[in-house]
């Protein structure tokens, strides 16, 4: 496995491997209207992410196994389609770095796919200067980033506009040395 900073280039493969990602991978956590729902109004791709060079593609024999980054940025998740047009850098001395937008093909999972990702994440956001990092994990992920020192602080309800309710589970972890 191959992981790689993703570019522009990247973003038709990306739009295509997320809504995959949900619907298998989310199955016994979320209902299908919620998983809908998200993939519409909050999965999906950050270009900011990508052009900050803070997004990671990981590549098995020549195929897209999964995404998923970090970013020095408020936003703590979601996709172009639920940002607003500011969205300013963090200060590393005293704000945590954000982990965004994992997602992993479902023939690649439980394969390490997400471990990989994060470890170059939180391997970058170190040598930025970040000493935390922060998430809203899916119920889903939630197993991945406890496995990764990652502590629950507490859970969101996202409203979407059509109404359903989408729980993550906001975390954080210290980044050492």
């Amino acid at each position: 496995m191959r992981i790689r900073v993703a570019t522009a280039e990247d973003l038709p493969a990306l739009k295509a491997l997320i809504p995959l990602s949900a619907r298998a991978l989310s199955r016994g956590y979320y209902s299908e209207e919620q998983t809908e729902g998200a993939i519409r109004h909050v999965f999906g791709p950050d270009s900011r992410l990508i052009a900050d060079g803070t997004y990671f593609a990981a590549e098995e024999d020549g195929e897209l196994a999964g995404c998923g980054g970090w970013s020095r940025r408020r936003t703590l998740f979601g996709g172009d389609q639920m940002k607003a047009a500011e969205d300013p850098l963090l200060d590393p001395a005293t704000e945590a770095a954000r982990i965004r937008a994992f997602f992993v093909h479902p023939a690649f999972a439980r394969r390490g796919v997400g471990s990989a990702i994060l470890g170059a994440c939180m391997d970058a956001a170190r040598a930025a200067g970040f000493r935390r990092m922060e998430l809203a994990s899916t119920l889903p992920g939630v197993p991945l980033y406890e496995a990764f020192g990652f502590e629950k602080r507490e859970p969101i309800d996202v409203p979407l506009p059509d109404g359903v309710v989408l729980p993550v589970i906001r975390m954080e972890r210290a980044l050492d040395g």
